[in-house]
This record gives structure tokens, sequence and C-alpha cells, in this order.
């Protein structure tokens, strides 16, 4: 995949990546994803949850959804995936940044209508939530999969932004007496809290 003139990283271009590995990378460790698009000309940006299978990015919710109607009309639609890996702190205000890794993909969705798709969109995006989920829960009834509405966007042009390291502290601010470097942050999952007594936690959740 190569730049276009829509994804090439304009401000510290340095920090830009278009190939598929860390763009699939990022979309792949992100549970959460930024849906942009505009209606009558006020734009709207929702978080929703998203999984990649191979070149395409499936997000799915009711048929009810603004964004989800307006988006299988073939509206414009800009997607972003955000990592925040640390909170960066210089020397002086102007240089405190963050590190970061973000993917935006842009383009047009599809609806999908085909049955064996849908559903093996759906399980993505229940494997992305928890690897060994989607095998262990009650899969879903025909009236469900008809009550939620599942769209594809190709993965034809997207690109990734990475911010790491240290400060960029001015050569004049080397000496300030001013604590500087990174605090790095994690997501990190807490111990799981039943709902239920009587059914054993399963193995997929113990690891």
């Amino acid at each position: 995949m190569s730049a276009t003139d829509r994804t090439r990283v304009r401000r510290h271009p340095e920090r830009g990546a278009y190939e598929r590995e860390p763009i699939d990378a990022i979309l792949d460790e992100a549970l959460i994803c930024h849906v942009g698009f505009v209606v009558d000309g006020q734009p709207f940006v929702i978080p929703t949850i998203h999984a990649r299978v191979g070149d395409v990015l499936y997000l799915h919710g009711s048929p009810a959804s603004r964004m989800l109607r307006t988006l299988r009309d073939g509206v414009d639609v800009c997607v972003t995936a955000t990592l925040l890996d640390g909170i960066v702190l210089a020397r002086s205000v102007y240089n405190h940044s963050m590190n970061y890794r973000s993917a935006v993909v842009l383009g047009r969705a599809r609806e999908v209508v085909a049955t064996d798709e849908k559903l093996r969109a759906l399980e993505a995006v229940v494997e992305h939530m928890v690897p060994g989920r989607w095998s262990d829960a009650r899969q879903p009834t025909q009236g469900e999969l008809d009550g939620t509405t599942v769209l594809a966007l190709a993965l034809d042009e997207a690109s990734a932004k990475v911010r790491s390291g240290p400060s960029n502290d001015f050569d004049r601010d080397a000496e300030l007496p001013v604590w500087a470097g990174v605090i790095p942050l994690r997501l990190e999952a807490g111990a799981p809290e039943a709902d239920s007594v009587d059914v054993p936690l399963p193995p997929y959740l113990r690891d």
C-alpha cells in the first residue's frame, strides 16, 4: 500500500507508515475505533467496536443506528483507531507530547447481506474483544442476525502514524532543572467479575 494525497502524513511525516503490517497491528490491538462521517453538512464522530479480517474492516450495530444507515448509503467515511503508549513530559510546556500509535482508514463502506459473511464478521468482532468467546456463547438467531447491520470497509486507503521515545527538548532547555521523561501507559485487564457463581471461569478468561 502506498500513500495517497488523503492519507499522506503531513505533520511530522517521518512518523507516517503506509505498509499494511503496522496498520493491521494497530487495528487489531485497538479495542475501539472512531467513525467520522457527515450528515447534511454536520460532522459526527462515533466510537464503536470493530474487527479486521484480512483486507476488510467490519463495523456492526443496530439497523436504527444513524451512523450505519448513513454509511451503507455509500458516503465517505474516516475510521480512526488510536493506542496511547505514554505521556511525554518535556522541560518546556511547548514540547509536551504523547507516545501513540494510530491508524486511519478512508473509503466507502458496503452493507454485508450474505449470511455467511455476516456470521464471519460478527465472529471476528466477538473474537476481537475476547479470543475464544464465540464458540462458548450462544450463536445468534436469525432474528438477531436480521436485527444487526454489518458494514465492510476495504483497507485500500489507510495510513499509520507513530510517535515513540523521549521528549524533543530545545537545546536551550536541556540544562533546565525540570524533570523530563515518559510516563508509560498501557491497557490492562483486571480479574473477571462473574454474574453467576454456578458457571466456572472458562480457560480463555483464566489465560
